[in-house]
């Protein structure tokens, strides 16, 4: 099992820990607890630590080509100083992993992708020819810290950072005298910013920031909070919305492919999908009576004919009810209401147009 740079921080405070992609990570801390984690980010300020998630780097004359073959989104959509979210796809069009990708120039990117898929990523990029073009795994070189929520800005205006980028943007700032590439980016449809430090140097940025967002009653945050606060946006999450099983297309993720491209590895399948419709479409559920809907559980119509699986499903701490995400049969659309089978038992649900919460990204 591996350790992020703020391991120790992390069993200071007790945490809960558990298997995130073979890393240790919490889960929440039992001075707070996950919905008061959700809701601190909510309302005010939650700080992450997200440093499992893999880095790399791809660099050389071409690596723009290079990567929007392998990549489904257009990385001429956006310029130097801007970040993408993308996906690799496999020929059959599944999903090999989701990532962001920041582009410092046409021959230079740094990418991020999930943490148990990150292997894969490097290997797959290193398997297609890319003469001239270096690929480095970087996973362990680079921390991952997420201030999120309404109050995020004003934490790194504290620490003397200029905070006003756009979305999706990034620069690299100085934090204590310590260098940060700094992305206005997130997982929780907060304002927000996620904080790329080097990795023997992300301990003293996470107390910084530790101590700058106590004004503004702040709190650290495990990722029990983040997969709460990620399912309420109808955000996609590997291995439940996206797998080599599942599509882009079926994900509902249609805008995050480059579909004037010329080329890209999956195009084939993606484009008959979108042309002929797929046989499954994720779609967002709200719980109609008791009970929290899990993984895996079958979603089915009034005969009781299985018409769909649940891929993700939570309490929501803000709504106060039952929510998931889940791959139904495209007859079905906002408004029909089904039921999910709980351990035997059929409960009423209906379907409703994500996200289910107002994303306050900006």
């Amino acid at each position: 099992m591996k350790h992020s740079p703020l391991h120790q921080e992390h069993l200071t405070r007790n945490a809960k820990m558990a298997d995130f992609g073979g890393w240790l990570m919490p889960i929440d801390y039992p001075a707070t607890g996950t919905l008061a984690e959700h809701t601190a980010v909510r309302e005010r300020v939650g700080l992450f630590d997200v440093s499992h998630l893999g880095k790399a780097s791809v660099r050389g004359v071409g690596a723009l080509e290079f990567l929007n073959r392998a990549f489904t989104n257009d990385l001429n959509r956006i310029t130097d100083g801007q970040a993408q979210y993308t996906m690799m796809c496999h020929d059959s069009g599944g999903v090999i992993d989701d990532l962001i990708v920041y582009r410092n120039s046409a021959e230079d990117f740094f990418l991020v992708p999930n943490a148990s898929n990150t292997t894969e990523v490097v290997a797959a990029l290193m398997n297609a020819p890319h003469d001239g073009i270096e690929i480095i795994n970087l996973h362990e070189k680079f921390g991952v810290i997420a201030v999120q929520g309404p109050s995020a800005g004003a934490v790194l205006e504290s620490l003397g950072v200029d905070s006003a980028l756009d979305y999706m943007s990034f620069a690299h700032v100085s934090i204590g005298g310590v260098s940060v590439i700094l992305c206005r980016t997130g997982y929780t449809g907060e304002s927000g910013f996620e904080l790329l430090p080097k990795w023997e140097e992300a301990e003293k940025i996470w107390s910084a920031l530790v101590v700058a967002m106590e004004p503004f009653d702040g709190v650290v945050c495990g990722l029990g909070a983040r997969d709460t606060l990620r399912t309420e946006m109808g955000y996609p999450l590997h291995g439940h919305e996206l797998s080599l099983d599942i599509t882009p297309v079926e994900a509902n993720a249609n805008w995050a492919v480059g579909w004037n491209k010329e080329d890209f590895t999956g195009a084939k399948v993606l484009r008959a999908q979108r042309e002929n419709g797929a046989k499954r479409k994720l779609q967002g559920i709200k719980f109609l009576g008791r009970g929290i809907p899990r993984a895996h559980m079958n979603v089915k119509n009034s005969e009781g004919e299985i018409v769909g699986e649940v891929t993700s499903g939570t309490f929501s701490p803000t709504l106060k009810f039952g929510i998931a995400l889940a791959l139904i049969s495209p007859i079905y659309k906002v408004g029909d209401q089904l039921s999910i089978d709980v351990r035997g038992t059929d409960s009423p649900i209906e379907i409703i147009k994500l996200p289910f919460v107002p994303s306050h990204v900006r």
